[in-house]
């Protein structure tokens, strides 16, 4: 099977708020797809719709084959999820964060060499709530590789990374694409989604207005770039 996710018509509101309105796509195995779109385009709804987190009004998912919300468990060890938000007690220190996560899979990775991959190395004695920004970030990304995911989905990656820290993640996401995994990235930099993104999609207003490879879009638009083309498709005065 190629598809690693499958979207047929979702949609999802919020009272009078219609945040996903009527979204099909497809992400393939070992490909690295890109979601874009201002604050509010319904970028992170799309994301936990998909995942079964939050219910959704109509359509239908498939990830890996499988239904997320009622073969949950199956999917559980072929998932990986990093999220805006942590969530994490504030007492609990990283390692001891690693350990838990890592028991809650079958095969998981070694926490240890993940950290050494991710720059947290001698921080795992340390309260996660105690991590700069950039280092939440990185152990977030730490805890949705434990699986060893087939699918990975990651919101909004490197916010708060320095680009040096960036850099590294993106090597490392790479990575995991050369050995089969898919990825769905939601952005607001269009450089990464440049970068690392074999396809994009942008929302407006929960929406696809645009979908293909970074260079379609740009050629589409008569433009040079992915960010050149993203303002074009959305309204420069929209993102301003």
């Amino acid at each position: 099977m190629d598809t690693a996710l499958r979207v047929r018509g979702l949609r999802k509101s919020y009272g009078a708020l219609v945040a996903v309105d009527g979204v099909d796509l497809e992400v393939r195995r070992g490909e690295t797809f890109g979601i874009l779109g201002h604050n509010g385009a319904g970028k992170t709804s799309l994301i936990e719709c998909s995942l079964g987190i939050r219910a959704r009004d109509a359509g239908e998912v498939e990830i890996l084959g499988m239904n997320p919300v009622t073969e949950r468990k199956a999917l559980f060890d072929l998932v990986g999820v990093q999220f805006q938000e942590s969530g994490w007690p504030d007492a609990i220190r990283v390692g001891e964060l690693c350990e838990l996560g890592s028991a809650l899979y079958s095969r998981p990775r070694d926490w240890r060499a993940l950290c050494r991959e991710l720059g947290l190395v001698g921080k795992e004695k340390i309260k996660a709530k105690e991590l700069s920004g950039g280092e939440k970030q990185r152990l977030s990304i730490l805890l949705a590789l434990l699986p060893d995911p087939e699918l990975l989905f990651l919101d909004e990656l490197t916010t708060g990374l320095d680009p040096v820290a960036r850099r590294e993640v993106w090597s490392l996401l790479e990575g995991l694409t050369g050995k089969g995994v898919g990825i769905v990235l939601s952005s607001h930099y269009m450089d990464e989604a440049e970068r690392l993104c074999d396809r994009v999609t942008v929302l407006k207003a929960g929406r696809i207005v645009a979908l293909g490879s970074p260079a379609e879009l740009a050629e589409r638009n008569g433009v040079l770039n992915l960010e050149e083309a993203y303002l074009a498709i959305i309204g420069a005065k929209e993102v301003a």
